[in-house]
């Protein structure tokens, strides 16, 4: 079992400057394998591109994917008490039920892509601190909840998804990504569960206040996470480096879960080339967070849902992907001339 082994943020960044890279005798070989496929060059577009980038991580080039995990990780935030949300902080508990019951839309979307679902509620009756007073969480918080995420990867598992679940964390989200990319906080703040205009234009001073409030975030990754983020976005964080340490591909979901792995990429270049993007969501500011990490998004649906559904939607991309790139017969296979 690859448990976490970090115990402060120094150490969790030194491990992620030795994380493991991609094969690249495999990226090789799937290059090869899809360039004898029964089918023009290029036809397949980005899912030629897609099986390659997985292979490559997987360890094999005739790949196959049968264990995809899900897991959504669940937390409470102080700065709601400053009406950042249209919705009271209790509701992230009874949506926890609700996915333990198999109630939400990410129940019915594992089922379909048959991936398996973990729920991980983290210290909900204890939310973060009000991130416009002081640092949303200290060192130690954050790293309990970078080992609560690494530890919830399972390491048979050969495609992870993380997902969210936190009335108030679109904040968080904007607040990291404006520490970390500057520009005005309206640039970065969206409508989330819904509020009207007014609540609009108090998120964003809300925003504004937590950076100014906490200077060491800026430019700083895991600054940014610890001081502006949520338990969830931190676990998020440390699931996704979890599964590179497996060597294990990514598919990232919408703006919570973009900024909290933009956290790691603002720490370590090149953290996320593991990932790949599942869907660009309806929150404004996602387009710009995943143009600012090159990541070019698998779907546009509209969605803004959160609880990783996005991405999850994304895992049948994925599988026909590779289900062509290890299925489908050689030219020589078939017995087709290539010319």
């Amino acid at each position: 079992m690859n448990e976490a082994k970090f115990t402060n943020l120094n150490e969790f960044k030194e491990i992620l400057q030795s994380q493991p890279i991609a094969n690249s005798d495999i990226k090789d070989r799937a290059f090869e394998r899809n360039s004898q496929l029964t089918k023009p060059p290029g036809a397949l577009g980005r899912l030629e591109e897609l099986s390659i980038w997985f292979s490559s991580w997987h360890g094999n080039e005739v790949p196959t994917i049968t264990s995809p995990q899900v897991a959504v990780f669940a937390g409470n935030h102080g700065v709601t008490t400053q009406g950042v949300s249209a919705f009271p902080q209790e509701v992230t508990a009874q949506m926890v039920l609700n996915f333990e019951y198999g109630g939400a839309a990410i129940n019915q979307m594992c089922k379909t892509f048959d991936a398996k679902l973990d729920v991980v509620a983290l210290d909900l009756d204890s939310p973060t601190n009000d991130f416009t007073c002081e640092a949303a969480m200290s060192e130690v918080e954050c790293i309990d909840a970078l080992k609560t995420g690494w530890n919830a990867v399972d390491e048979n598992t050969d495609l992870f998804v993380a997902g969210e679940m936190g009335i108030g964390n679109t904040t968080s989200a904007a607040a990291i990504a404006n520490a970390l990319y500057g520009g005005d906080a309206s640039d970065w703040v969206g409508r989330g569960t819904g509020i009207d205009n007014e609540g609009l234009k108090n998120k964003s001073l809300v925003v504004a206040a937590g950076l100014e409030k906490n200077a060491s975030a800026i430019g700083n990754g895991l600054e940014a996470l610890r001081c502006l983020g949520g338990r969830e976005l931190a676990a998020i964080a440390g699931s996704i480096a979890s599964a590179r340490s497996k060597s294990i591909p990514v598919i990232l979901d919408g703006f919570i879960c973009t900024a909290a792995a933009a956290c790691l990429e603002a720490t370590i270049s090149g953290s996320l080339d593991h990932c790949v993007a599942g869907h660009e969501s309806n929150e404004q500011a996602h387009k710009e967070l995943l143009k600012r990490l090159n990541k070019k998004p698998l779907l546009s649906l509209g969605m803004r849902l959160g609880e990783g559904s996005g991405a999850t939607m994304a895992i049948g991309v994925l599988k026909a992907a590779i289900a062509c790139h290890s299925g489908m017969a050689t030219f020589a296979e078939a017995g087709v001339s290539e010319d």
